[in-house]
């Protein structure tokens, strides 16, 4: 059983997202009536551009639960999760979107299953994905698949999101983690601990427009692949073994055809497929590599994944005054009367 006075707090990126914020608010106030008591909003913006920023800080003047980390630019969507789990002190958070596709309503069996069976993730599976389209449900579950074949020992669960109840002790985990290249779903996966999944059927956004295209997506997976597996790298030695073979297959066969046969005049379409071939071949591995050196080039600058420009609500009172830096990111909160600089990790509450 859980602590009776349990804070759950609903994560909420936003990224020029003025259209959906007020019918959030308004939309959780009243599905989550019965567990309102225990609930927080917390809304990460992500550098919007719009009156984002504003909207949220209006709704704070009227309801006491809300939280605002303003971030000081776009850092993306994985930096802004990833503030919210360094600085949000519930005993239980949910990322949720705020378009309203995660249904407010499901919070309330995530809580009374972590509540009452004890389980350390509870996370919501799309069982109805009819709002998207065929292409994108295609590539999906071509994404799950794949990647859960090549990332060995840590698995995610297919069509699932973000979209979960975490366990403070899971979350006190992914903040000891250091990596730069953040995959959150594999991310969550990663500690392991008892987990459930609760079906729910995905509606469509409540207004605005989606920030994701498809080159966005296409990125993303590719982050969640080399961030997690290494297989990219080895298949290369395979590769490079079978051509060989192939080559000497073919250099065995030329050698015997010339000495039954002679050497009549080599042809040039043959010559230049096999350079051609061998040269995409060449270049494609280059490539792969070139993906896990940048990505080793970022985690060994260790620049911070995000910078939060301030912290307003509830919020800024439990995070420790003037600049704090975590394993991951740094944060400013301000206050008039009292603006204290920490300068070790030891004067730093996670």
């Amino acid at each position: 059983m859980r602590n009776p006075d349990y804070k759950v707090a609903l994560i909420v990126p936003v990224y020029n997202e003025h259209e959906t914020v007020e019918t959030f608010v308004k939309t959780v106030n009243e599905k989550l009536a019965a567990e309102i008591e225990h609930i927080e909003i917390v809304f990460i913006d992500d550098g919007s551009s719009d009156n984002t920023v504003e909207l949220i800080e209006k709704l704070q003047k009227n309801d006491k639960k809300i939280s605002l980390i303003r971030l000081s630019r776009n850092f993306g969507k994985e930096a802004a999760m990833s503030a919210a789990l360094d600085l949000v002190q519930s005993d239980a958070i949910v990322p949720i979107d705020v378009d309203l596709q995660d249904p407010p309503e499901l919070v309330l069996e995530f809580i009374r299953i972590w509540r009452d069976e004890g389980i350390d993730t509870v996370y919501g599976v799309r069982e109805d994905r009819s709002s998207d389209t065929n292409t994108k449900r295609v590539s999906s579950e071509g994404f799950y698949y794949v990647f859960n074949k090549m990332s060995g020992k840590v698995k995610i669960p297919s069509n699932v999101g973000d979209f979960r109840l975490i366990d403070r002790k899971i979350i006190d985990i992914l903040k000891t983690l250091k990596e730069r290249n953040r995959f959150m779903k594999a991310l969550y996966a990663w500690p392991g601990f008892s987990s459930k999944g609760v079906g729910y059927t995905r509606p469509e956004r409540v207004a605005g427009e989606t920030k994701w295209n498809y080159w966005k997506l296409w990125n993303f997976a590719l982050d969640g692949i080399f961030a997690f597996s290494s297989l990219p790298l080895k298949v290369w030695s395979y590769i490079g073994g079978f051509i060989g073979l192939l080559s000497l297959i073919y250099m065995t066969w030329n050698i015997f055809k010339t000495m039954i046969f002679g050497n009549p005049t080599a042809g040039y379409t043959t010559l230049i497929c096999v350079i051609l071939f061998l040269g995409a071949v060449q270049l494609i591995s280059i490539g792969i590599l070139g993906e896990y050196v940048g990505r080793l080039s970022q985690e060994v600058k260790g620049r911070p994944v995000y910078v939060a420009q301030s912290i307003t609500g509830p919020l800024a009172k439990k995070i420790p005054q003037g600049i704090s830096s975590t394993e991951v990111g740094i944060a400013y909160n301000s206050n008039e009367n009292n603006v204290k600089k920490l300068t070790s990790k030891e004067e730093v509450k996670a």
